[in-house]
């Protein structure tokens, strides 16, 4: 009986020990926790609008005037709206539309790029120049504010997103209207 007395002190002298020990372990696990699923969210962001914009110029370079005379809109809306549509619903809106942005090029053996911007052009869309299709400074909220150390607040800015896809416009017959294009 006297040695389960004196196992049962040891016992109540480690009992808050391993609170402090929990309360210890659990700040840092939520630390890392979080920093985890704020990385995770802004590379599946990054991923989706990628996606979204490769979608939109796929379908851009392939658009004939027809189907944008059906569609009853131009080829840079058509674009816009399958990025839109393909972006998970983080380009919602027109705020989101705002930072969709689609150039049209021309190849130029003269200029120091080899390419010169005719987006405001109406050829601008002739088969053989290149589409490029972007999202530009797109703002990714983060999903929990970063806390960097106890004497600053917390940062709860945005991080900016681009994405960017180029092709060449197939040729075609039936070249659709360019509209108002970036």
């Amino acid at each position: 009986m006297l040695q389960t007395a004196q196992t049962k002190r040891k016992r109540d002298r480690r009992s808050g020990a391993e609170f402090m020990e929990f309360t210890l372990v659990l700040l840092p696990l939520f630390a890392i926790l979080f920093v985890l699923i704020d990385a995770s969210w802004a590379i599946f962001a990054k991923s989706t609008l990628m996606y979204a914009v490769r979608t939109g110029v796929r379908n851009g370079i392939t658009i004939t005037g027809t189907q944008a005379t059906t569609a009853n809109e131009t080829l840079t809306q058509m674009v816009k709206d399958t990025v839109q549509n393909n972006a998970l619903g983080i380009l919602r809106g027109t705020s989101g539309r705002a930072y969709i942005q689609v150039h049209y090029f021309a190849q130029d053996s003269s200029s120091s790029t080899g390419l010169t911007d005719v987006s405001t052009q109406s050829t601008g869309n002739a088969p053989g120049n290149l589409m490029q299709v972007s999202v530009d400074s797109f703002p990714l909220p983060g999903l929990v504010p970063r806390i960097y150390n106890w004497f600053t607040s917390a940062d709860r800015s945005a991080t900016s997103l681009n994405a960017c896809s180029a092709d060449q416009i197939e040729p075609s017959g039936d070249v659709p209207p360019i509209g108002v294009a970036p």
